[in-house]
Parts: C-alpha cells; sequence; structure tokens
C-alpha cells in the first residue's frame, strides 16, 4: 500500500482531512527549498508536492510560474531535485509527490525516469498536462515502479471523462475549483459548488478528493473543506511566503502558516 493511501487511512481514523502542500525546488534556492519543506513538516503537513520547473507551465498562475523561472534561472536540474528529496526522506515518512510536466518524464524515459524518483522517496506524480487517453505507457511504468499517478479534472469535466480519469487515479484525484491557472483568488463560486458535489457522486468515495487552485488562507480552506473534499491544496501562498520573509525566518514563517492551514482540517 502506497504512503499516500496509509496517509489518507490515518487521517480518517482521527476524522481529519488533508493538508497537502506545494512548494517550487530550487525557489529561490536549494537552502530556501530544504528549510521549506521543514517548515511544512513542523507545521504538520500531511503531503507535500515539489515542484519541478518547466519551460511553459501550462497550469501554473503567475506566482508559480515565477517561481518555475526562477528556479531555471539558477541553473536547477533534475539531479538537484533528487538530492533533495534523497535528503528529505531521511528525516519524514510524509509522503512527497512530484509535481512537473510529461516531458520532463518523456526524455528520460518512463521507467528509467520513476525508477530514480521511487529510489529517492517520491511516492506520486502530477503532471498537469498528462490526457488520459494517451498515458497508457505512463500508467505502465507508474505500476510497475509502485508509484501513484494524481490526474487533475476540472469543473467543466464531463461526467463520462471524470470516469475514465477515475480508473487511472491513484492516490486522491485533484479537482481544480476555478476555469483558470493556479494562485487566483476568488471566493467560493456555485460552479465549484456544483463540481464537487458532482465528482463526489462519480467517486462515490473509491478515493479521496482533494481541491486546489483558490485555496490560499485558513479561512478558505475551512470553506472548501465544509463542502466536503477529502484534501485542500496549498501552493501559491506558500511561494508568496517564501518571498516576502528573510532565509534566517523561512522555516518558523512556513511552520506556522502551515500549522493555521492545518488546524482547519481537524
Amino acid at each position: 500500500m502506497s504512503r499516500i493511501k496509509n496517509k489518507f487511512l490515518e487521517l480518517k481514523k482521527k476524522k481529519e482531512k488533508a493538508l497537502i502542500a506545494y512548494i517550487m525546488v530550487g525557489y529561490p534556492n536549494e537552502k530556501t527549498t530544504i528549510s521549506a519543506i521543514r517548515g511544512l513538516l513542523k507545521g504538520g503537513a500531511d503531503i507535500i508536492e515539489i515542484g519541478f520547473p518547466f519551460s511553459d507551465p501550462i497550469a501554473d498562475g503567475p506566482v508559480i510560474q515565477n517561481a518555475s523561472t526562477i528556479s531555471l534561472n539558477k541553473g536547477t536540474k533534475l539531479e538537484n531535485f533528487f538530492q533533495i528529496i534523497k535528503k528529505i526522506r531521511k528525516e519524514t515518512d510524509v509522503p512527497l509527490v512530484l509535481m512537473t510536466y510529461t516531458n520532463i518524464l518523456y526524455r528520460k524515459g518512463f521507467d528509467k525516469f520513476m525508477k530514480r524518483a521511487k529510489s529517492v522517496g517520491i511516492d506520486g506524480l502530477i503532471l498537469p498536462d498528462m490526457a488520459v487517453e494517451e498515458s497508457k505507457t505512463y500508467l505502465d511504468a507508474a505500476r510497475k515502479n509502485q508509484l501513484d499517478t494524481i490526474f487533475l479534472i476540472s469543473p467543466n469535466t464531463s461526467t463520462e471523462r471524470i470516469k475514465k480519469i477515475l480508473k487511472a487515479t491513484s492516490g486522491f484525484l485533484y479537482l481544480v475549483s476555478i476555469y483558470g491557472t493556479t494562485g487566483m483568488h476568488t471566493r467560493i463560486q456555485k460552479y465549484t459548488i456544483d463540481a464537487i458535489k458532482k465528482t463526489k457522486k462519480i467517486v462515490n468515495k473509491k478515493i479521496p478528493i482533494g481541491i486546489g487552485f483558490g485555496v490560499y488562507t485558513p479561512d478558505d480552506a475551512r470553506n472548501f473543506l465544509s463542502l466536503g473534499v477529502d484534501a485542500i491544496i496549498v501552493g501559491s501562498a506558500f511561494l508568496r511566503l517564501i518571498d516576502q520573509t528573510p532565509f534566517e525566518k523561512i522555516e518558523s514563517k512556513i511552520a506556522t502558516f502551515t500549522k493555521s492551514l492545518k488546524n482547519t482540517t481537524r
């Protein structure tokens, strides 16, 4: 059983929902990445998504795009990413998920990439541009290497397509709360509420549902959780905090903010 599945089972027993936190590797440098992850762990994040930069991050808004650009400009390579994960894995059993884009894996070869990712401690993958219709090779390699494949759906994903994606998804299903990219912060739209209801009905408790894109504050988290999702996913808010905080205070500031979000899940 995967660490991700175990984590959701553990939380269910405690009657808690999951806090999934995202940061970008190498933003603004490797030392900050490690401090930020340690802050997430201290604050009680249940699952940590670590982004690897890509030149054309189509699903990401300005905050994550900027972090990706800075990380690339600083020379972040895959080996840097793997070494950071290896280091963090020695410190925690919290599930670690890689979020990046398909071409990063395709260039290395799906199986070769996943074997390396698994060996350093990655538990799952999120590829926003991976179409379920073209995912057979990807899914075969992931299953071979015992990695969860987390797919995204949006408020306008059809019932038929959700069912198809559900068959390919493991770990949790990522529901995008808004039309648009990450980092947009608005009140919860009616179409989001409708999408949650529809998705819950189709999923029928087969897999946890996490909601992201638009969760910034503890109030946002509380509001989304009240609609019955199993996890909240927070990314841009952490990157903004990193941007505004001197290096020596990163770990403590991230820990405090993480704790405030985690408290909403209990």
